[in-house]
């Protein structure tokens, strides 16, 4: 991109619009609505969104339960710190490309549900995609899979880099892609699928969040904003507006 596309595109972060703030729903388990949380698009319209649980191309191979929209909600501290991490990487000729959330819990529920059932015809696609090398009814005692997800207490993300062209760069693996070769250090990933995970890895470290060394993809901003809560609330805007 020329260097007046990106300043254009700095010009709109600048103007961004802010959304509401409130409190969280304390510990535990949190069921009202999101005050507190901002959805990404108002906050940084240039970072892109492909949310995949609010669609068919996912692990479970349907839209999962809670996602009412294709939308990017998080705690506002995690999505301004995502909003100058995208900054710096537009300067660098690369965007940002989230792919999930806030996660609410009813969907980490659909998650472990759908772990335990049998593979059926249906399911070859996205076995093939996803979890080629491990059988279903591992990935929750493998750990690929879990009750409760850092996803459900809003400051935790999944994303990936593209050019600004659009063109997706090589990471080695695809998003929830469940094997060891998704591990962000794997020593059998090197070349350019390394360093784009390393950019990755550093230009949000820079802004505050950290990476989970099983997924190249999964990040969490600290200090999170509600660390002893997961919300419920389903994704969609009007949940985290009055």
């Amino acid at each position: 991109m020329r260097m007046t596309a990106v300043v254009g595109v700095l010009a709109v972060l600048a103007g961004g619009a802010a959304a509401p703030t409130g409190h969280g729903s304390g510990h535990g388990s949190g069921h009202g609505s999101g005050h507190g949380f901002v959805a990404l698009r108002e906050v940084d319209p240039s970072v892109r969104q492909d949310m995949r649980y609010a669609g068919a191309r996912n692990f479970t191979g349907g839209v999962v339960d809670g996602y009412e929209e294709p939308a990017c909600l998080l705690a506002r501290p995690a999505a301004e710190a995502l909003r100058r991490a995208q900054r710096g990487l537009l300067r660098r000729g690369y965007s940002l490309r989230v792919y999930d959330c806030y996660r609410p819990q009813r969907a980490v529920d659909r998650f472990v549900r759908w772990a335990r059932e049998a593979d059926g015809p249906d399911d070859r696609a996205a076995k093939a995609e996803f979890y080629p090398n491990v059988e279903r009814n591992r990935l929750i005692p493998e750990g690929y899979i879990a009750e409760k997800s850092g996803h459900s207490r809003g400051s935790t993300l999944d994303v990936t880099l593209e050019e600004l062209s659009g063109r997706q760069v090589d990471m080695a693996t695809a998003f929830d892609f469940f094997d060891p070769l998704s591990h962000t250090d794997d020593p059998r990933v090197t070349g350019a699928a390394r360093a784009h995970r390393q950019l990755l890895k550093g230009a949000l470290a820079e802004q505050g969040f950290v990476n989970l060394p099983e997924e190249w993809w999964h990040f969490t901003y600290k200090p999170e904003a509600y660390p002893d809560t997961y919300f419920d609330f389903p994704v969609a805007v009007a949940s985290v507006r009055p």
